[in-house]
């Protein structure tokens, strides 16, 4: 049943808001934004006093557009006894405008449907589902019909740009039209729901934070895998790849989270200049050095989840260099984390879909049963955090083997499985997301200054990868096998994510 919005916590509470989808028709539309649009008005906290616009080129029917969103909304129909009923009264907050950012077409008439309920209090807020590359004439098509108000706030999807020259480009159009407190630049990964535990379990917990430090902790892993290949992304992917796509901005903003300092308050400006001072404390990978702490892969032929998948060139249609596998050894240099290596990989095609942190603690100092039978007793203590799926929290301890025979030590676990603890659905990353614009909370989101920070990083490790070949690995693995001379002959490792059993 749909839930009343007594029946979510106050601070869930958000004031009625105008969401103008520019590419409203579009593939991100329809797969993640109505639908997290569809989930919040069956919690209660999107009400009838919500509007949304699907703004495009092309529009068609209400009627039509309805019959495309509706498959991506099944499982949410399916949730509630009453979810026909809730999707029809939902589809009439929802309405069609033909939009043509390139000529301005349509401008006028969008600021006509808007000015029926605009007010200084209700916030009128404008999602770029749409190419970066039109963000600039999007920006200036709504500062000319006078849809840049006090109350207007923008939300804009990577990439932003593909490398510093073009990001400083794009944020130099958006900041020419929207104030920087008005921009939220969006990146999904930092919505999810064990993302953000991460911050409560570092700061809200003293058992971890005392020990969050290099006198403790030996080395971070933080893995990012996908199952899928292309998909439909050929023309994207190719001049992008895993080092644009993946590590700039996802991979290195779990990075900030992990080992930013504790901000005086939960407080959005707070919280990201403690990000901006990771970014800026990152060690430079020396091109010359750049085989000791780089490896770049492409998946060729291989098998997932029994499935046989052809190769990336295969799937291109044409030869192509570009890097669908990375991984990256970093050094932040600071008190907190001088000599702890932190290994970052992504990939595409690879045995499955998975996304995890890994904070490996060193050994004991001192191993008073070395002379007794301690089985596995020798592996170090590990925090992992699943952020998907079935995300969790899992302790890695020692303890002792029940029964007979002595102190035998073996592995074990204290396991937080957010699905067992909860016993709730977990909204997606969007759906907070988006309730956090409407709100006017930046916290989740980039500011300009971490974008450029991650670029003026990246940007020479990428220029010195499209120097290298990527290695092929087989559709189906966890990527190219020299990806373990990143550890340097320790006797770590990379651990491969495992998922539970259903």
């Amino acid at each position: 049943m749909k839930q009343t919005a007594s029946a979510l916590p106050d601070s869930a509470a958000i004031a009625p808001s105008d969401y103008v989808i520019i590419g409203g028709t579009g593939d991100l539309a329809l797969r993640k934004i109505f639908p997290a649009f569809f989930y919040r008005y069956l919690d209660g906290q999107v009400t009838d006093a919500f509007r949304f616009v699907a703004a495009a080129r092309k529009t068609g029917t209400l009627d039509e557009f309805i019959a495309k969103l509706r498959p991506f909304c099944e499982d949410a129909i399916a949730s509630c006894q009453d979810g026909e009923a809730q999707f029809a009264q939902f589809m009439k907050l929802v309405s069609l405008t033909t939009l043509d950012v390139g000529t301005g077409k349509g401008g006028e008439d969008l600021k006509a449907f808007i000015d029926e309920r605009i007010s200084d209090a209700r916030p009128v807020i404008f999602y770029m589902a749409i190419s970066p590359a039109l963000f600039g004439a999007s920006c200036q098509l709504l500062q000319k019909v006078g849809l840049v108000t006090p109350s207007a706030r923008l939300v804009v999807e990577k990439p932003l740009g593909h490398d510093a020259a073009s990001a400083k480009a794009i944020n130099d159009e958006l900041r020419a039209v929207f104030d920087e407190d008005s921009i939220y630049r969006i990146d999904h990964y930092l919505g999810k729901e064990t993302v953000q535990n991460l911050m409560a379990l570092r700061f809200a917990n003293t058992i971890f934070e005392s020990q969050w430090n290099n006198t403790s902790i030996d080395h971070i892993q933080i893995t990012v895998a996908e199952s899928v290949g292309l998909e439909g992304r050929a023309s994207y992917y190719n001049h992008y790849g895993a080092l644009r796509d993946m590590i700039q901005n996802h991979l290195m903003q779990l990075v900030c989270l992990v080992a930013m300092e504790p901000p005086a308050q939960f407080q959005a400006n707070q919280v990201r200049d403690e990000k901006l001072r990771v970014l800026r404390a990152l060690r430079p990978v020396n091109p010359e050095q750049l085989s000791d702490n780089l490896i770049i892969g492409q998946y060729g032929e291989g098998h997932v989840n029994g499935t046989k998948a052809a190769s990336y060139e295969t799937e291109l249609g044409e030869p192509s260099k570009i890097d669908t596998f990375a991984a990256l050894k970093l050094y932040i240099e600071n008190w907190r984390w001088a000599g702890v290596p932190f290994y970052i990989r992504t990939g595409k095609r690879m045995a499955l879909r998975a996304s995890e942190i890994v904070v490996t603690f060193k050994k004991r100092s001192h191993d008073i049963f070395a002379n007794g039978a301690t089985s596995s007793g020798d592996l170090p203590n590990q925090l992992v955090i699943r952020l998907q799926p079935q995300e969790g929290l899992r302790l890695q301890l020692i303890s002792k083997q029940p029964g007979p025979g002595g102190m035998r030590l073996f592995p074990s676990e204290l396991n937080l499985s957010f699905d067992d603890t909860f016993k709730t659905r977990l909204p997606d990353a969007y759906e907070r997301l988006l309730m956090d614009v409407a709100r006017g909370n930046q916290t989740l989101f980039m500011r300009h200054d971490e974008v450029m920070a991650a670029w003026d990083f990246m940007d020479p490790i990428i220029a010195a990868a499209a120097e290298k070949a990527p290695e092929i690995y087989p559709a189906g693995s966890f990527g190219p096998a020299a990806q373990e001379q990143l550890f340097d002959g320790t006797n770590a490792g990379w651990q491969a994510p495992v998922i539970d059993k259903e």
